[in-house]
């Protein structure tokens, strides 16, 4: 006796859901992306105005001055959604906790010398309050913003800032032999060396903003295309040079993730800014009195990173923020 047993292909009658379809067309496949984040926002159910602001529903267009016809023509060029977020940032977290135990098994910050020591805990370790700030700021533009292209790039570099919080804490622990007495004093700094004080008072502002792109623009733009490039770049690099190579593996992620930022920042800059002249003309205004600002607040902390060339280094920066900007049609 045989037994043919014979395949047989059933063709789905639909490729894709409704809303995807109305995107891409009803005959193309989905990617796992275009899944998790068109059109996800309630536009209906669940979409109300709250008892905290009844002036306004809890996904509203009008929290914004920005204007888009469709705020989903933004998409993050890395198609992070969480499945990929979560795989990418455990690969990350395995390199990084190779470095970290690296350092400390061999103890490789012995040979650092006293100056350049002190001088990383006045530079780096107060950061770890800047990136709770920009967390803090990062997911209230998930809270507030519009459209989940956007809304959920926003939680991810919220999750990210914690993330880098503590790697700046424990580098603090490295030098101090799991002590708290460089994360004690880098708290003293940030509430009031004076150095710390612009960029401090900046990014309380910032947390009282009414717009949410206007904080996305100060803080994911601005803040940090000065900031990453001043300290991660130049002065780890500098910190390298004069023997303090190990702090490159120590702030491997910080530059990584700029260069992620950067990619999905100046996707964003050119969808927005492209929609409109008015659009780009309400970035450029932002820009300049942001960019203003946030030179000058870093320009004390450019001297304890620099010295004399501190002035230098940070113009450098600004020059090439500016510039990238510019490409992107936000013109200063």
């Amino acid at each position: 006796m045989s037994l043919n047993i014979s395949a047989k292909e059933i063709k789905p009658l639909r490729q894709n859901f409704g809303h995807i379809a109305r995107r891409i067309g009803d005959n193309k496949p989905a990617t796992r992306y275009q899944e998790a984040v068109y059109d996800v926002q309630p536009t209906t159910n669940f979409h109300y105005p709250p008892s905290w602001d009844p002036s306004r529903k809890i996904y509203d267009t009008a929290r914004t001055a920005i204007v888009m016809q469709d705020w989903y023509s933004f998409t993050d060029p890395r198609q992070y959604y969480y499945t990929s977020y979560v795989a990418a940032r455990a690969k990350q977290q395995e390199i990084m906790e190779s470095n970290f135990e690296l350092v400390e098994k061999h103890n490789l910050l012995q040979s650092l010398s006293a100056e350049l020591a002190d001088q990383i805990r006045q530079v780096l370790i107060p950061l770890r309050h800047y990136e709770y700030g920009a967390n803090m700021n990062n997911q209230d533009i998930c809270h507030r913003g519009y459209g989940t292209t956007i809304t959920s790039v926003a939680s991810y570099n919220g999750f990210d800032r914690i993330g880098m919080a503590q790697y700046v804490s424990r580098i603090a622990l490295l030098l101090d032999g799991n002590e708290e007495t460089s994360l004690n004093a880098a708290k003293v700094a940030w509430l009031e060396h004076p150095a710390w004080q612009g960029l401090r008072h900046a990014m309380e502002d910032s947390f009282v903003l009414d717009d949410w792109f206007e904080i996305l623009m100060v803080q994911d733009v601005i803040m940090d295309g000065l900031l990453f490039p001043l300290i991660y770049e130049r002065f780890i690099s500098q910190v390298a040079a004069q023997g303090g190579s190990t702090f490159l593996m120590l702030t491997q992620f910080m530059n990584e993730w700029n260069e992620e930022n950067t990619r999905w920042t100046n996707q964003l800059l050119k969808v927005t800014a492209n929609e409109s002249a008015e659009n780009a003309a309400l970035l450029a205004q932002w820009t300049q009195v942001w960019l203003a600002r946030v030179d000058t607040a870093l320009a004390p902390i450019a001297h304890l990173a620099f010295g004399d060339q501190g002035a230098e280094q940070l113009a450098a920066v600004k020059t090439e923020l500016v510039a990238r900007l510019a490409k992107q049609g936000v013109k200063v």
